[in-house]
């Protein structure tokens, strides 16, 4: 017979993570969104440019298509990049990132037809500049939405 003279016990669960501070927390949200909406504006420039200045489309139809298209591909990004940690309301996420994605839109081809003909940018380097100030104008309403409606924070997650 023996006797064991250690007690065994089981291993300790490893401690929570710390919580990240609130500002930390927005800053790593901003950086992820940047990411994800880094990658459309470049999807957005390249068919901007293809169409418009490569192909001679209409100005206009160019900016929208380009726009359309790169909601389109930043959907996945945003969904499980940079708020992959937020609730998961499948359809009711994909419409209201849809609904809000083509206000933004909107926003984006009318601040680029106030520069396009109302100004005149006309050149290659005008109307990217215009293209560009639009996005990022749009770009700030579309962070506030998607992380206040459409990505919203899971109150049973803590990161």
């Amino acid at each position: 017979m023996t006797v064991q003279l250690t007690e065994t016990r089981p291993a300790a669960p490893p401690a929570p993570a710390p919580a990240r501070r609130p500002a930390t927390r927005v800053v790593l949200e901003v950086v992820k969104f940047g990411i994800v909406g880094g990658s459309g504006v470049l999807v957005n420039f390249l068919i901007f440019n293809l169409l418009l200045h490569g192909l001679g489309w209409q100005a206009m139809t160019a900016t929208v298509l380009a726009s359309c298209i790169a909601v389109a591909t930043n959907y996945l990004g945003f969904r499980y990049f940079a708020y992959r940690d937020r609730a998961s309301r499948t359809r009711g996420q994909i419409i209201l990132f849809f609904v809000f994605s083509g206000l933004g839109v909107v926003m984006e081809i009318g601040l680029f037809w106030v520069g396009y003909h109302g100004l005149g940018l006309h050149s290659m380097l005008e109307s990217n500049g215009a293209k560009a100030l639009s996005i990022v104008l749009a770009s700030a309403f579309r962070f506030l939405v998607y992380r206040t409606w459409v990505f919203r924070q899971d109150a049973h997650r803590t990161v």
